[in-house]
C-alpha cells in the first residue's frame, strides 16, 4: 500500500500502513536472486480457467451503469464464458439496492396467497450477462417475503461499521411452505428455458442458497437439507439436465462447516430424500468457501494466505473421502483473502491492501496454489469465485473487495486479464532455491523473510505464457527487488520468437499509484477519470521484442519488485 516515494496514512493519526519497526526486520535480508527452470515438454494437463467465476451479494448493481461496464471487462479478458453468482435473486422489493441488498420481487401473493411470479429484474439481471456471452452461476435464494416462516422484519440496512449480524432478516429464514417454495424454483428454471433455450441454461449451474452453516440461513441442518430435496426436485423436474448442487458452506477449515458439509454429503450418497422417498439426491457438483484472514500486525496489514488454502485443502479432502462424489466438479463458491467485500478500509483497517499491488500479487499466487492443492488430492476443480466486483455511489478507492471504483479498474483486475492470456497447457516449473511451495504456504503462509516469488506456465503449439509473482504476506515496498532468471527449454525449434511482457506494480497497470499522485481526489475532473481509467489497463513492461532461442533453450532476466506481477508471452 505504500510505495518507495510516499508515506500513506490509512487512518488518520493513529494508523499507519508502514512502521519503522517491521521494516527494520524486513530491511535486513538480503535479496537473494531466483532461478526459475521451465520444461515446454513436460505438460501436467489441462490449466483450466478456474479464475473465470465472479461473484458479488448487491445483483442490482449487474444493469447500473459501472456494473454493465465492468461486466464488459470481466467478459472481455476471458477466452472462455465467465460465470457469475449473485445473492438475493428472488428477495421481495422494488430492485432498490444497498451495501449487502439486492431485491427482484420475483415472488409475491395476492390476497388469497395465491403466487404472483414476476421475471421482470431477475430477467434483466440474467439478459446483462447473457449479452456478454456469460453465463449464471444462478443461487436459489434468498426467502421471499410471502414464504418466509418470519417475514418481519425483512428488509435490512446494513452499513459499514455496524453489527454484520444485522443483516440476517426474515430473508434467511426457512419457507412456510416447501411446496409453494418448489413451485416457485419450477416456475423460475422453466422460465429460463423458455426464455434463453433449453442447450444454453444446460450450460448454467444452480445452486442452493449461501453459508447455511451460519446466519445467512436461520433454520437448522436438517431444514437446509429438506430445502435443497425440493429445490434440486423442482430443478429437474423443470430440465432433467440441469445441474444442481451445494451446500455452499463457510470455509470447511473450521470443523463446524466441515460437519455441515459431511452431514450434507451423506444425505447425498444415503439419506432419505424428502420429495421422493428414495435414497439420496441429486447432485451434480459440490460447493464451499475458502478465505483467508488478514490482520494490522506492528501497524501494518499482514495478510494470512495460509487460511485460505487450509480452507480449500481440508474441503478438498472431504470430497476425495466420498468414493462415489469425489469426480464431481468442484466450486470454491467464494475464494478470497477475506470475508467481507462491502466492509470498508475506513472501519476495517485490514482491508487495507485491497487497492493497490498487494491483492494483485496475493491473486497471482493464490490461484496457482488452488491448481496444486487440487492435483495433490486428485480432484476435479472447476472454479473458485472471486467474491468481489464493484460497489455504486461509493468514495473514490474506499477499501471495499472490488475489481473497480467508480468505473476505473484497480491493479487486481489486470491479474486476471493475465490470467486470461495464459495458454491452454500447464508445463513444469522448478526452482532450485525454492522459498515456499503449495505446501508450505499452506502450512505457514509467507511469513519468513524471504518472499514466495515463484511462476505459473502454460504452452500451446505455437505459444508459451509464464507469470511471475513476487509476494508477501507484508507489504514493505521498500524492499529491494528480487533479481529472477528464467530459463525455458523444449522449444520446438531454434530461431527467433516474439516476447512481449506485461507488468504490475507501482508503476505499470496502477491506477491506484496515479490516484495518490493527482491528490486523492473525490471529485476528479472528466480529464483526471480518463487518465486513471487508462492507467487501469493492463501495460506493457517494454516494447515486443524477437529473442532467439538457441538449442531449444532461451533465458530471460529482469527485476522483480516486491508485490510485483509479470506476464511473458512467447510467440513462436
Amino acid at each position: 500500500m505504500t510505495t518507495s516515494k510516499s508515506l500513506v496514512l490509512w487512518k488518520p493519526v493513529c494508523f499507519l500502513l508502514f512502521s519503522i519497526s517491521t521494516y527494520h526486520s524486513f530491511a535486513q535480508y538480503t535479496v537473494e536472486p531466483v532461478t526459475i527452470q521451465i520444461d515446454l515438454t513436460k505438460q501436467m494437463g489441462e490449466l483450466d480457467p478456474i479464475w473465470a467465476w465472479w461473484g458479488y451479494d448487491e445483483p442490482n448493481y449487474t444493469y447500473m451503469k459501472d456494473g454493465q461496464k465492468l461486466l464488459s471487462e470481466i467478459a472481455q479478458l476471458s477466452k472462455v464464458p465467465v460465470y457469475v453468482r449473485a445473492h438475493s435473486l428472488l428477495v421481495t422489493g422494488e430492485g432498490t439496492y444497498g451495501l449487502k441488498w439486492g431485491s427482484t420481487n420475483a415472488y409475491t401473493e395476492d390476497k388469497k396467497g395465491r403466487p404472483i411470479y414476476d421475471w421482470t429484474i431477475v430477467d434483466r439481471i440474467f439478459d446483462t450477462y447473457i449479452e456478454r456471452g456469460m453465463k449464471p452461476f444462478a443461487q436459489i435464494g434468498f426467502m421471499p417475503q410471502a414464504l418466509s416462516s418470519k417475514p418481519e422484519p425483512y428488509r435490512h440496512y446494513w452499513k459499514p461499521g455496524a453489527e454484520y449480524n444485522d443483516i440476517y432478516t426474515g430473508w434467511a429464514y426457512p419457507p412456510k411452505d416447501y411446496k409453494k417454495w418448489a413451485e416457485l424454483v419450477y416456475q423460475w428454471v422453466s422460465h429460463c428455458v423458455e426464455r434463453y433455450g433449453k442447450e444454453e441454461v444446460e450450460s448454467w449451474y444452480w445452486e442452493l442458497w449461501n453459508e447455511p452453516n451460519i446466519g445467512y440461513w436461520q433454520g437448522t441442518t436438517e431444514e437446509y437439507i429438506k430445502l435443497y430435496d425440493y429445490s434440486a426436485d423442482a430443478v429437474k423436474r423443470a430440465l432433467p439436465t440441469a445441474k444442481v448442487g451445494g451446500p455452499e458452506t463457510t470455509g470447511p477449515g473450521w470443523d463446524k462447516a466441515e460437519e455441515f458439509l459431511r452431514t450434507f454429503l451423506d444425505h447425498v450418497v444415503s439419506g432419505k430424500n424428502y420429495v421422493t422417498g428414495k435414497t439420496g439426491s441429486p447432485l451434480d457438483f459440490i460447493s464451499f468457501h475458502a478465505k483467508g484472514s488478514p490482520k494490522v500486525v506492528d501497524d501494518m496489514v499482514q495478510m494470512n494466505m495460509g487460511t485460505q488454502l487450509r480452507d480449500i485443502d481440508k474441503g478438498f479432502e472431504v470430497v476425495a473421502s466420498y468414493p462415489t462424489l469425489k469426480h464431481l466438479p468442484i466450486l470454491i463458491g467464494e475464494s478470497d483473502p477475506e470475508g467481507c467485500a462491502a466492509c470498508s478500509e475506513a472501519d476495517y483497517p485490514h482491508n487495507a491492501y485491497r487497492n493497490g499491488t498487494m491483492y494483485a500479487a496475493y491473486t497471482a499466487a493464490a490461484f496457482a496454489r488452488k491448481y496444486d492443492l487440487a492435483k495433490h488430492h486428485g480432484v476435479n476443480l472447476l472454479g473458485a469465485i472471486t467474491w468481489g466486483f464493484e460497489f455504486e455511489e461509493q468514495p473514490w478507492f474506499a477499501g471495499f473487495r472490488d475489481m473497480a471504483t467508480n468505473g476505473v479498474d484497480k491493479p487486481v483486475l489486470n491479474t486476471f486479464r493475465m490470467f486470461g492470456m495464459m495458454e491452454s497447457q500447464r508445463v513444469e516449473v522448478r526452482q532450485d532455491n525454492l522459498s515456499y511451495d503449495y505446501a508450505k504456504v499452506r502450512d505457514e503462509s509467507v511469513r519468513g523473510p524471504a518472499p514466495d516469488v515463484n511462476a505459473l506456465a502454460s504452452r500451446s503449439d505455437k505459444a508459451a505464457t509464464v507469470m511471475v509473482w513476487n509476494y508477501h504476506d507484508t507489504n514493505d515496498l521498500q524492499v529491494e527487488d528480487s533479481p529472477v532468471e528464467i530459463t525455458l527449454e523444449g522449444f520446438p525449434a531454434d530461431g527467433r520468437i516474439l516476447l512481449t511482457h506485461y507488468r504490475i506494480d507501482q508503476e505499470h497497470s496502477n491506477s491506484y499509484t496515479v490516484w495518490k499522485e493527482m491528490g486523492s481526489p473525490q471529485n476528479p475532473t472528466p480529464e483526471q477519470i480518463r487518465t486513471l481509467e487508462e492507467a487501469g489497463q493492463l501495460k506493457l513492461y517494454d516494447s515486443p521484442q524477437w529473442v532467439n532461442v538457441k538449442d531449444s533453450k532461451l533465458s530471460i532476466s529482469m527485476k522483480l519488485p516486491r508485490q510485483g506481477i509479470s506476464l511473458l508471452k512467447l510467440e513462436w
